[in-house]
């Protein structure tokens, strides 16, 4: 093929995906968007509005700008059906104008439907500190009310794996999300079932009773909701796993989460469900808030820390012997728990679980491996 021939080619790929794309630039007021948001006509997903972590002087400061008419990014939302849409983008900002009107609901944030932000950290305009909607007065009231935004919709029709990789390129309103907050967002617009279904499992008794060590911020970023899937993902495609575990992690959410029912990737929801819960019911049972606690400077005691290298090993080496174990049998539980605690304090397994440069895929699979032949 000529280099011409393959330029028309390469032209001909990118128009067609272009078809597949229907979008619509709008302009719209930032008093619309709330009536909308009111109306429930602008949709924010709960988890998703879990997000919203501007500090009141961010939000402030987001004020002043649209009182002073200055330039703001556009949000982005897909059309779920005619005159109704769901925002995946720009969640700071319209939840900022929300709070200075006291129409927003942020319970991470200890935030209520009724209260109203107290404008702080202005820096072009010191005056406005301390003011509320109601100090503004009629002229300034107005003119935020009137305040526009570009909204830039996905139509209904657009290719849902278009939609998918767009808002996964997105920079979601300059705040760091963590990975799996960015995977909670963008991989639900291909199927939201195996994202509700980690969700759900991440609140598990057994398994919260583990993890419960990780910090709040971790917490609060959904690391322990990446903990269920990394069990899911390491358990089913061990193989698959070359480098990045981010990236690793992604994929298989994506494989299960395939909209085209040919291509998706099976995943056993009701077994795999079993098999989780009687994993972290065995941790929970013999080492509770140390199952992935690692051994202390002298290395004859396990702490409550976290550690990823022992979670990954610990679940997926017991699932060699997972259907052999009476969980109701209390002797059984009994010599697991000091097999299991041996284990830790092995020297082999600290070696493994410790220091740099542990995250290949043969340290990790030497690692499960120890877990089963030890056990």
């Amino acid at each position: 093929m000529s280099s011409e021939s393959k330029v028309v080619d390469l032209i001909s790929q990118v128009d067609a995906a272009l078809e597949k794309a229907h979008l619509q630039s709008l302009d719209i007021s930032f008093n619309e968007l709330m009536g909308m948001k009111i109306e429930k006509e602008l949709v924010i997903d709960p988890d998703y509005q879990r997000l919203f972590q501007w500090s009141e002087g961010a939000q402030s400061r987001f004020i002043e700008s649209l009182l002073l008419g200055m330039p703001v990014p556009p949000i982005y939302v897909i059309e779920i059906e005619e005159g109704k849409y769901s925002l995946i983008d720009g969640l700071q900002r319209i939840s900022s104008y929300l709070h200075f009107r006291g129409a927003l609901e942020a319970k991470h944030k200890g935030i209520s439907l009724g209260d109203e932000l107290t404008l702080s950290d202005c820096d072009i305009v010191s005056a406005l500190n301390g003011k509320k909607f109601k100090d503004l007065g009629t002229t300034l009231q107005i003119r935020l009310k009137r305040a526009f935004i570009r909204v830039e919709v996905v139509k209904k029709a657009s290719d849902v794996r278009f939609k998918y990789h767009m808002f996964k390129r997105l920079n979601t309103g300059g705040e760091k999300l963590t990975d799996q907050q960015i995977r909670n967002c963008t991989i639900r617009m291909l199927d939201p079932q195996f994202n509700d279904y980690i969700a759900s499992l991440s609140a598990d008794p057994s398994f919260a009773s583990c993890v419960g060590i990780i910090t709040d911020d971790q917490k609060d970023g959904w690391f322990d909701r990446e903990l269920v899937l990394r069990f899911f993902a390491f358990k089913n495609q061990l193989g698959k796993f070359r480098h990045d575990v981010r990236d690793f992690l992604t994929d298989y959410m994506e494989a299960v989460s395939e909209p085209d029912p040919l291509k998706r990737l099976n995943f056993d929801y009701q077994n795999e469900k079993a098999d989780f819960e009687k994993t972290f019911q065995l941790f929970a049972k013999t080492l509770g808030e140390k199952a992935f606690g690692f051994p202390n400077k002298n290395r004859d005691a396990i702490t409550k820390g976290f550690s990823a290298m022992h979670f990954e090993a610990l679940t997926l080496g017991i699932q060699k012997h997972l259907k052999s174990i009476d969980l109701s049998n209390q002797a059984e539980v009994s010599a697991l728990a000091t097999k299991l605690a041996d284990l830790k304090l092995n020297p082999e397994f600290v070696k493994l679980t410790s220091g740099g440069g542990k995250n290949s895929p043969g340290l990790l699979k030497a690692r499960i491996k120890f877990v089963e032949d030890f056990l």
